[in-house]
């Protein structure tokens, strides 16, 4: 059990990309191929990885997801933290999701709140509390209502860390307008609110600004999102504006989950990350070929930018 005043993961801020699960023809766990990737993104400049949504978490059985969490982290051991995803539609499950999480090596522990049941701030608050007393690794709190749900309270934010600490509870905030919610989360916390930014990289020079402590892009950009950080940790305006001009093209033409799993997917395979872009429908989108085209023209732009 925890309590308040838990102490973080040395490193847990920084560059960690969300991974993609790569998918087997018959459509298991590709486990090779996701050592592949973890290799990949720590040469491309991880700082530690992530198991979340575009994992497809959603679309995995529960023993799927908790093998899928024992792989990566027995993978990714001494190279950066690793970030596991454990919401649930019960409070019963997700703590189920956070002991096997913690047990299996996980720096810190993320959580979604339920979404197929409309609860309201109390609720969600014991939500919450209950998972960041089960652990003593850290709870990110995210709002992931830009894709899925409804947007977190602010204020209840605001109340766990207080309760458990800037340490032990930390932030995801990802509802719309990211910018300004984000700035009062800050403000409501006295700026000790411990943020991580989730838009893969296209809000993350207004995010930097505002004092996020890390970005969680996809995989499949990963050194591009590792410049643009390491420019802002630096103040090199010129580059960061060259480079964030280059990715939000790209960025832009995310217009939901199944699409962000699906670009970076395509990309993974194109950069021979992974040996194929499987995944487990439905997706609720189609990569057409005009799509691809363009895809394509925007990511060399990128790669122009990011390596001249």
């Amino acid at each position: 059990m925890s309590s308040a005043g838990s102490t973080a993961e040395p490193g847990l801020r920084g560059v960690l990309p969300v991974l993609a699960t790569p998918f087997t023809e018959r459509m298991t766990i590709d486990e090779s191929a996701l050592r592949d990737e973890i290799d990949w993104v720590f040469d491309a400049g991880a700082d530690g990885v992530v198991v979340a949504m575009v994992s497809e978490i959603l679309r995995l059985a529960t023993d799927e997801q908790e093998e899928l969490g024992r792989i990566v982290c027995a993978h990714a051991r001494g190279r950066g933290p690793v970030v596991l995803s454990v919401g649930a539609e019960s409070t019963h499950l997700a703590l189920r999701l956070a002991r096997r999480a913690e047990a299996d090596g996980a720096s810190a522990v993320m959580a979604i709140p339920p979404l197929t049941v409309a609860c309201g701030a109390e609720e969600t608050g014991r939500y919450f509390r209950a998972l960041a007393e089960e652990v003593s690794v850290p709870l990110i709190v995210q709002d992931a209502s830009g894709y899925v749900g409804d947007p977190l309270s602010l204020k209840l934010q605001a109340e766990l860390l207080r309760e458990f600490g800037a340490e032990h509870v930390q932030f995801k905030p990802e509802a719309v307008p990211v910018g300004p919610r984000l700035s009062t989360l800050r403000d409501l916390t006295g700026g000790t609110a411990r943020v991580f930014e989730g838009s893969g990289g296209a809000a993350l020079v207004d995010s930097h600004a505002r004092g996020v402590v890390g970005t969680m892009p996809g995989p499949d950009l990963v050194w591009a999102v590792r410049a643009l950080w390491d420019a802002l940790a630096v103040g090199d305006h010129e580059r960061s504006r060259a480079l964030d001009e280059a990715l939000s093209p790209l960025m832009a033409l995310v217009t939901s989950l199944g699409s962000y799993v699906a670009f970076e997917k395509y990309f993974l395979v194109r950069q021979g990350v992974l040996p194929a872009a499987r995944v487990r429908e439905p997706l609720g989108f189609s990569l057409d070929e005009e799509t691809r085209q363009r895809l394509d023209l925007l990511f060399d732009r990128l790669e122009e930018v990011v390596r001249p």
